[in-house]
């Protein structure tokens, strides 16, 4: 797709259609685990999987967040129709994910259980619990080809493939739980197990179409020529290790909650796994609007066409506030509906609508937020927003939570804290946080735009003055 001509908002519908299915289905492979052992391994089981999901994403998101720097530096050589550069960027960022892989698996197979006690996680389900996560982590090299692939394909204006590989390891994801659970019984290992092999396959097949594509495409993959050029390394490092940074305290900042929620116990922990899932699913679709702000300001940047910058932005906001608005409301309204379809407990259904209610009538600003970011990086600007997002976002949370949890004996002005804050320790006061944390937040990044912008187009007018 070409990103630098014709009517923004009708491309970016054409881009970011197929990359939100193919959000929705990598989501699902966690939800699938998720419903599967909550309707036949007990609440038990889907307590000890849903409680990973922080874990899993604190030690993922650091390397997920380069395959940012990959997309953003990829779509930047297409732009400005560097070939040379752009085929060493693929296989910079390829050979980047292998090693990322690994290193993900070695810890996460070798300090599943320290993590996980660390996290406060209830006895009752820590041996299920760590048992998934280790399982799960030996799938990390496969999820991370895949996602460093799909994000170069992304570049160049192709989520199609991605969707249609998505699919086929989908549907063998779903068969494989079904047939471990129900007919195995291996309960929590044999859904990390099917994950891992639907990752596998979902791999497989991105890098069969990378090399496969023809020569002149820019972004065909040869095995023989990985090697990480130093330049293409450097550059996917400085926008991607913010915004991985981001992700990863982004993610403690979500394991601090976790820790938090456990702390009510199991019927909590299940309502509000359940509940995160499903808002899952809505964020995955607001979060494609930003994958597509992103590409499309990294392109148009790389071609020179910053006065296209300001209508992506909008066309960007317009899209997600009513995907965040439609889907976010829609799930509050419709919540215990769809918390049955994890678990049959009625406790743990308005466990789950506590959160539900507070989380998804606002889930739009999340949104907002994230497209704001995805226009600032586009622009090659990735520490601003990181700077910005973890004061706003994870400062606040942690603030709060830390005074209302977590400080036990500490006194401010002869005043004891966690005493005159005890009737906010509720699941409530834990999810309040989100929407404020995300307004404060958008009012930071509105003002860090518009100063950017103003910088880059200084820039570019100044380089059409010296031709």
């Amino acid at each position: 797709m070409d990103m630098c001509s014709g009517k923004v908002l009708k491309k970016m519908l054409l881009f970011t259609l197929p990359l939100m299915c193919s959000s929705i289905l990598q989501l699902l492979f966690n939800a699938v685990d998720i419903v599967v052992v909550g309707r036949f391994a007990g609440d038990e089981s889907l307590a000890a999987v849903g409680s990973n999901t922080a874990i899993i994403n604190l030690l993922t998101n650091l390397f997920v967040g380069l395959s940012v720097g990959a997309n953003v530096t990829s779509a930047i050589c297409y732009g400005a129709k560097k070939w040379t550069d752009l085929k060493k960027t693929v296989h910079t960022a390829m050979l980047l994910s292998i090693y990322s892989g690994l290193l993900l698996t070695a810890v996460g197979v070798i300090g599943a259980r320290q993590i996980l006690i660390k996290m406060q996680t209830p006895p009752e389900i820590l041996d299920l619990a760590s048992l998934y996560l280790r399982i799960y982590f030996l799938g990390m090299t496969p999820m991370m080809i895949y996602n460093f692939g799909s994000a170069i394909l992304r570049s160049v204006g192709d989520t199609r493939r991605p969707l249609v590989y998505l699919l086929v390891s989908g549907a063998v994801n779903a068969v494989l739980n079904l047939f471990f659970v129900i007919v195995l019984r291996m309960d929590v290992a044999g859904v990390a197990l099917a994950t891992v092999i639907s990752e596998t396959i979902s791999a497989v097949l991105i890098v069969r179409c990378m090399m496969t594509e023809s020569e002149d495409s820019g972004i065909r993959l040869n095995i023989r020529e990985l090697r990480i050029d130093r330049d293409k390394f450097i550059r996917i490092l400085r926008i991607g290790l913010p915004a991985g940074f981001q992700g990863l305290i982004f993610s403690a900042s979500n394991v601090v909650i976790q820790s938090s929620v456990n702390l009510f116990g199991k019927t909590v922990v299940a309502g509000s796994s359940a509940s995160s899932n499903i808002e899952g699913f809505v964020y995955m679709a607001m979060n494609s609007f930003y994958q597509a702000t992103l590409s499309f300001t990294s392109q148009n940047i790389g071609a020179g066409k910053i006065e296209r910058v300001g209508r992506i932005l909008r066309s960007g906001q317009l899209c997600v506030i009513a995907t965040g608005v439609v889907l976010g409301g829609g799930a509050a309204l419709f919540g215990r509906v769809l918390l049955g379809i994890y678990t049959t407990s009625p406790a743990v259904i308005e466990a789950g609508m506590q959160r539900l209610v507070i989380i998804g009538c606002t889930y739009a600003l999340c949104g907002i937020m994230d497209v704001l970011v995805g226009s600032l990086r586009g622009m090659g600007y990735s520490v601003m927003p990181m700077i910005v997002s973890l004061v706003g976002v994870c400062g606040i949370r942690l603030v709060w939570l830390f005074a209302v949890f977590w400080s036990e004996g500490m006194t401010i002005f002869g005043v004891n804290l966690y005493q005159s804050l005890a009737q906010f320790r509720t699941p409530e006061s834990i999810y309040i946080t989100y929407p404020v944390s995300w307004i404060i937040t958008i009012a930071a990044h509105i003002v860090c735009y518009i100063i950017v912008k103003r910088k880059m187009e200084k820039r570019f007018a100044a380089l059409r003055t010296c031709r």
